[in-house]
Parts: structure tokens; sequence; C-alpha cells
């Protein structure tokens, strides 16, 4: 007998929004009333294809999907949204949002697991922080067959911000084969060829009028590899990091440095046509181009304000802060695969809320290591660790045999995971977790 297979269209996954408002274990709320919902989104794991060489059939991948959007994925700050994932691929998977904070929702992860293919499950999550968010499969990538593009979601400010375009700009890795096929992180990458995209294309061709303002969220969707990005001759001003306002400056020679999964919102005033550069650390090549075409009929804008604040504390108790030495990725330290995760493991820290947690993370290994906290942001704490740098952070690449340290806030209770990846495409993913309780 051959089992029926369900793959719903549009509005079909669509209808499913408006059916219960259950809560599955997912979201972790414990009694009280379930907030009136103002969002909704369908989220579909599905096959698909990209045309990532010159006149040779589209490459398969597998991709997460926003049915329930046409464009950027757009939500606002405040929002109490219903997610309807369905699994739709032969493996089990489920979203992992980056920057999402809110201790009612996907990323809490310790109290959930993957969805089944061919299933579907329900989630209620808020969305207390604006910023530039990313979700995707890069905690399930050992069952993938394919690999997998991940998905950008913007939560607005709750005020205006004096710019004349948003533009998510989405730096994507890819690994192909001699027969044009792509493979999927955590192999060994013998014999294939590196390539980068920018919103699925392999060229990025943006047309803007000189005057005009542009907000570009540039999202660092590697698996591996810290990026670097440039417009020549633009002064590019850093206004978020991975999702967090900043106090706004100047990125160093025009280029930010992304880790893998990292975000920057900058803000660029078009003056004249550029190239747009990237850089993996073995070389540049140029990978878009900003043409100027006409002028904006309008007052020059004025300098850029800092955008509207997350609610995050101004200051941290570092005399106070509970300190933990993190070595990452070593196996006697407890990281696993995230499919051998067992939150019966020993925990990396526990803290109580309120309190500064300090971590001290050191890189052993030979080649440059990505941290990700789950959960928190944090700040980066400077040398002679008496204060940290102007933004916050969830994401960060520390350099071989280096130690980094960082602190944040313990505000959002529950079980979160810590993730560690060397800067290697055959280097496996690996975890832990940490509680505040």
């Amino acid at each position: 007998m051959t089992p029926r297979i369900f793959t719903p269209n549009r509005r079909e996954l669509l209808a499913g929004l408006g059916a219960s408002l259950g809560v599955s274990a997912a979201g972790l709320i414990a009694g009280g009333a379930v907030p009136a919902l103002t969002a909704q989104l369908a989220l579909q794991a599905r096959a698909s294809t990209l045309a990532l060489r010159p006149n040779q059939p589209a490459t398969p991948i597998w991709e997460l999907a926003a049915l329930s959007h046409v464009g950027d994925v757009r939500l606002k700050r405040f929002d109490s949204c219903q997610v309807v994932f369905r699994n739709n691929l032969t493996v089990p998977l489920a979203p992992v949002w980056h920057g999402l904070n809110a201790p009612a929702g996907p990323d809490h992860f310790p109290g959930r697991g993957p969805v089944a293919p061919d299933a579907t499950e329900t989630t209620n999550i808020s969305t207390p922080n604006a910023g530039t968010l990313l979700a995707d499969f890069r905690l399930f990538e050992d069952g993938q067959k394919q690999p997998a593009r991940p998905l950008p979601i913007i939560i607005a400010e709750s005020s205006r911000v004096a710019i004349d375009r948003d533009l998510v700009v989405l730096i994507e890795e890819w690994r192909l084969r001699p027969d044009g096929t792509a493979l999927p992180p955590g192999r060994d990458p013998k014999d294939s060829t590196p390539l980068y995209t920018i919103n699925g294309g392999t060229s990025f061709e943006l047309s803007a009028s000189a005057g005009e303002r542009l907000r570009l969220r540039f999202i660092n969707g590697s698996q591996r590899s810290v990026l670097a990005i440039k417009l020549e001759n633009h002064e590019v001003q850093v206004m978020a990091l991975d999702g967090q306002p900043a106090e706004p400056f100047p990125a160093r020679n025009g280029a930010l440095v992304l880790a893998p999964g990292a975000r920057a919102d900058a803000f660029v005033d078009a003056a004249a046509s550029a190239r747009l550069l990237l850089h993996d650390g073995k070389e540049a090549r140029q990978i878009g181009n900003l043409t100027i075409s006409g002028k904006l009929e309008r007052p020059p804008l004025l300098p850029a304000q800092p955008l509207p604040p997350n609610g995050l504390p101004e200051k941290l108790d570092l005399r106070g802060a509970l300190r933990f030495d993190v070595a990452l990725g070593t196996p006697d330290a407890g990281w696993v695969r995230p499919a051998s995760f067992s939150v019966k493991s020993a925990p990396a820290f526990r803290a109580r809320p309120g309190r500064t947690v300090v971590l001290a993370l050191n890189n052993p290994a030979p080649v440059a290591t990505v941290f990700h906290l789950h959960g928190h942001p944090f700040r980066l704490l400077d040398k002679l660790d008496d204060g940290w740098k102007p933004y916050w952070l969830d994401t960060l690449a520390i350099e071989p045999g280096q130690t980094q340290r960082i602190a944040f806030a313990a505000t959002a209770p529950g079980q979160w995971l810590i993730e560690s990846v060397a800067t290697d495409w055959a280097s496996p993913r690996l975890v832990r977790w940490y509680a505040v309780e």
C-alpha cells in the first residue's frame, strides 16, 4: 500500500492558521491566558531548486518557505503570532529562530523535538524585540539530504525609521560537486567548489537614486564561513547587530565582517555606482553592483539616529556576575551533536533570573570557531574585562587559541542551547545547554 502524502497548497496551509490556539510543547506556556493573536505565519519545509550554474540544470536543494507571505516575512514588535509549520521533507526537521529571544518560542529547543515527515506543528510565539531574525534547519543538518536555504524574518520597529528603502541582503554559501549537485554541510568537501549567492542569485543588482538612504539588512546565511562584505566608495553606517540596536558607528573601511548566522543592519546613502565585494578569507570577489539612476528630489535626510531600543539593560553588573569557563567544541566538556542531545545531560551552567553571567569562551581548535547563544543577546567584553563594546550580539567567531569574554543578563527563564561549530565545511555542529531558573 502506498501511503498518501499530504502536500497542502498555500490556501490549505493558510486555512490551518485559523485553527485552534493550542500551544505545543515548544511554547512551554505554563498556565494563564493565551494572548490574542495579532499575526499568523505559515512555514513549510520543502524540496526546491536553485539556478547556481549558468546554462545548466537547476540544483536540487531544500528550503524553509513562508507560504503566508509574498516577499519578505515582516512581523511587528509585540506581535503574538501563530506559526503553522508543515514538514514536507523526508527527515524530521524544525525551524530554529536566531534572535527571537522569547521564552515561549520555538527557539526553546530542549522543550521540543523535530517535526516528523508529513506532519504539521502549531506554535504560538511572541516578538518582544524589533530586528533582523533568521530561521533555519541548521540544528538538524546531520540528517539533511540536501543543503537548506534559511528564511530571514523582519520584526519592524514600533516607530518610524527615517529611510527610503528597507532591503534584505541574504548571503548564502554552497559547495558544488562536479556533477552540479550541492553538498550538505558537515560532509567532506573534496572535489567541490565554493559558491556564494545573494538573495538566491549569483549576482545582486541594486538600482537606487542618488541621495537615497538604504537600510540594508545583511545576513550571513552561510553554514561555516566568516564573510566580509563591502560596498565600495560608500560609508556604511552600522545601526544594529544580530537584531539588536547599536550605537551607530561606521564599518571599518566600509566592510562588514559577519560570522555564520550573524546579521547587521546598515544605513547607506547612495552616492555613486559601486561594486559589492565579498571576501571569504581567501579571496575577494565581486558579487553585485549598486547602480545609480537619477537623483532623489527631496531635502537630504538628517544624520542617522539610533534605532529605537528593545529594552535591554543599559548596565550589567560585572562585579557581581556569575562566571563560567566554556571550552568550545571539546567532547570532554559535554559537547554533542544535536541528534544525540538530551536535556538529561549536565548543563554548561545555571543562573538565577536577574543575574549577570560572564562566559570565558576558549577556542582550542586550530581554526576559528563560531559560538551562538540562544535565548539571550550578549555584550562582548573589553580585554581588561572593565567594559564592553557598544552593541549586542548572539553569535561570535573566536580565533584559534583565543579566549573572548561575553556578558549577558539572564532575563528569560528556561533551558536554552549553546552552539559551537568550527569554520570548516566538514566540521560537525555541536551543542550544550544552560538553564535560567
